[in-house]
């Protein structure tokens, strides 16, 4: 630590050289300087602030109106068809798209003026409005003919809402909320309001002003019209000035390839899937529920004798008075506050290794959001309408790139565990179809192999030897033939360890070995795997000059702390810089296959459907019939989506349920 020693005195010592002026009004404190704070508040995502600055919303030169009389929408409607390209949003009543019912639409094609046609608004005293029927089917012809170009904010919530009311919408080429993630995919928000604020220094009208929020929040057609037009129609006129702003800055760093061949055309590919759901079995859920429940009965009781007494074990604070000071075992770590003990993961963990009943706790944490999350929610979550689940698939969320999904979160569901096994089996096909899961094998350690042209790993996937086997072997010095099971698994961490730039710190923890003996082993792997130990140090050296890493296919992603004078900081961005190659590769690719798959499924007009994407997974469901051709069509497809140095292998399986089909 004798950086950080340099670096404490550093920050005590006062500087008494500063030349300071003998005139102390300059230190008078002035106005703030708005357009400066914003820009700072931008770059620290300090949200709240920098809407603070920005000032009140400024529409004295906007042309927003609100269309109510068919003359009108007629002429609309002409210039919509005569349109280069133009700005839709929708007004509903639901943030869920597939519960959605639309309120209005609203549409611009030139920057400052937009038009409002709302349908529903219902609230007493409303005015006479066009009805939805007709609006729609006038609008049908220009919003279903792909040559004229359409742009929206995360448009589709907005293309399952107008295909669920009979709308089928074509010529989608360009989403705000792709390309402001696509720009800097760690920032955390990219919702329309700072989209605004980033890219137009406009501060949009909050949404609470026109709905209210919490309790007292009003459904959307029960928005007065003279608040709902005004902030219906700027959301389509920010869309299309964003658009304008947005694309030369995807151009100037060459992202507008990955926007247009791969972000864009799997928009219609999530929004397929949504719109299709999945099957549950909610006998099952209801019987696993309860099967649930029992263990946690019988957990609880085997705790609170190990404790001797009950408590609650959901409380942090009890649970740590009971490990540390009825039972003396050793603190690890305290809160982040320093008030109490830690009762993390880690910490319980740990301290499984001394006593039984840390272990008995965090099984009863996995068990308790299993039955809460998956057993009891889902049967919830089920859409009367269509008797499936329909997750949403995010593609602004994580900085990586891949994939997520939420509402429910089908990708967190374990798979190592029983327990999380029983929950996939509740995942079942339409009556007599099959479920087809198609599995990328190891892709990570491909796409390592390919930017590292390393002999020993090229070698081992040109002749389909057990990558984690060839590792033990060449880290821990033995003959293929004398890898145990135990050196594999470990091996295995290595391999991974090695993608996600982890130290030998975390390689010790991991392994539960000794900090020594890790970095022995990452040594070791560095001196057979000198290809990889290339890439590694070439890829920091780039990233340290450019703050940035990019993928097989130009995502980037910036690295703005790769050079911090604090070393955790620094760590962290380098590791990003490390992984970020590969894991985002990853991303691409299961993307670019999904689209691909998607493609040749509709062109063969197979009645299979992709369901799921979870990780490096595909999951289908399949009529009986068309198994062979489904397998075959999503086996090449897949292997065949990118040339890597090493070739990609996909897994298949097919069950009666999502456990059977991994």
């Amino acid at each position: 630590f004798r950086d950080q020693a340099f670096l404490s005195r550093d920050l005590v010592t006062i500087e008494t050289q500063v030349p300071v002026s003998d005139d102390l009004t300059i230190f008078k404190i002035g106005p703030p300087d708005n357009g400066k704070l914003s820009a700072l508040f931008k770059t620290l995502e300090f949200r709240q602030l920098q809407q603070s600055v920005s000032g009140k919303t400024d529409l004295s030169n906007k042309d927003y109106r609100a269309v109510l009389e068919m003359d009108e929408f007629a002429k609309l409607v002409a210039r919509l068809k005569s349109a280069r390209l133009f700005a839709i949003d929708t007004e509903t009543t639901s943030q869920n798209p597939m519960e959605a019912r639309l309120v209005g639409l609203s549409f611009a094609l030139q920057a400052n003026e937009a038009f409002y046609i709302p349908c529903a608004h219902d609230y007493i005293g409303a005015p006479q409005q066009l009805p939805l029927a007709e609006v729609l089917n006038l609008l049908r012809p220009v919003l279903e003919d792909a040559a004229i170009k359409k742009v929206g904010q995360n448009i589709k919530y907005d293309w399952i809402v107008l295909t669920r009311h009979g709308v089928k919408l074509n010529g989608v080429i360009f989403d705000t909320m792709v390309a402001s993630y696509l720009l800097n995919p760690s920032k955390r928000a990219h919702n329309l309001d700072q989209i605004a604020l980033d890219f137009l220094g406009h501060k949009t009208i909050p949404y609470q002003d026109v709905a209210g929020k919490g309790k007292n929040a009003l459904s959307f057609n029960q928005v007065l019209l003279e608040k709902a037009a005004p902030y219906a129609c700027e959301d389509a006129d920010i869309t299309l000035m964003a658009r304008d702003v947005l694309m030369p800055q995807l151009q100037d760093i060459d992202l507008q390839p990955l926007m247009e061949n791969v972000e864009m055309p799997l928009v219609p590919v999530l929004m397929n899937m949504e719109m299709t759901g999945t099957c549950v079995d909610i006998d099952r859920l209801h019987e696993l529920s309860k099967s649930f429940a029992h263990q946690l009965e019988a957990l609880e009781a085997s705790i609170y004798g190990l404790a001797g007494q009950e408590f609650n074990i959901n409380s942090s604070k009890q649970l740590g008075d009971i490990l540390f000071n009825k039972l003396q075992l050793p603190v690890l770590k305290k809160t982040k506050k320093k008030t109490g003990y830690s009762t993390d993961v880690d910490v319980l963990t740990r301290l499984a290794e001394e006593h039984e009943m840390p272990e008995l706790v965090l099984k009863h944490r996995t068990l308790s959001k299993l039955k809460s999350t998956y057993a009891d929610a889902l049967v919830d979550l089920v859409n009367p309408e269509t008797g499936r689940i329909h997750t949403s698939f995010n593609q602004t969320v994580t900085a990586t790139g891949r994939l997520s999904s939420s509402d429910p979160n089908l990708q967190n569901i374990p798979i190592r565990s029983d327990e999380g096994m029983e929950i996939r089996r509740a995942f079942v096909p339409r009556k007599g179809w099959k479920l087809v899961s198609a599995d990328y094998s190891q892709v990570e350690l491909r796409i390592l192999a390919h930017y590292s042209d390393d002999p020993i790993l090229i070698k081992a996937f040109l002749v389909g030897e057990d990558i984690h086997a060839r590792t033990a072997s060449e880290v821990f010095q033995v003959s293929p033939s004398d890898v145990t099971n135990e050196l594999r698994r470990q091996a295995k961490a290595i391999n991974f360890g090695i993608i996600y730039g982890m130290s030998a710190f975390g390689l010790s923890k991991q392994l539960n070995i000794g900090q020594k003996m890790a970095q022995t082993f990452i040594d070791h792997y560095f001196a057979r795997y000198k290809g990889v130990k290339a890439f590694i140090d070439e890829n920091l050296t780039a990233a340290n000059q450019s703050k940035r890493t990019s993928t097989l296919l130009g995502r980037i992603r910036l690295l703005p702390d790769i050079n911090s004078r604090n070393r955790v900081v620094r760590q962290a961005a380098e590791r990003t810089a490390i992984n970020t190659p590969i894991q985002g590769s990853a991303a691409d690719l299961i993307k670019l296959a999904m689209i691909n798959v998607a493609g040749a499924i509709s062109d063969k007009k197979l009645e299979a459907a992709m369901l799921l994407s979870v990780h490096d997974e595909l999951i289908f469901e399949v009529p009986p019939h068309e198994l062979d051709a489904l397998q075959t069509l999503v086996k090449e497809i897949m292997e065949g989506v990118w040339e890597l140095k090493v070739p990609l292998k996909v897994n298949l399986a097919v069950g009666d349920n999502w456990a059977e089909a991994h």
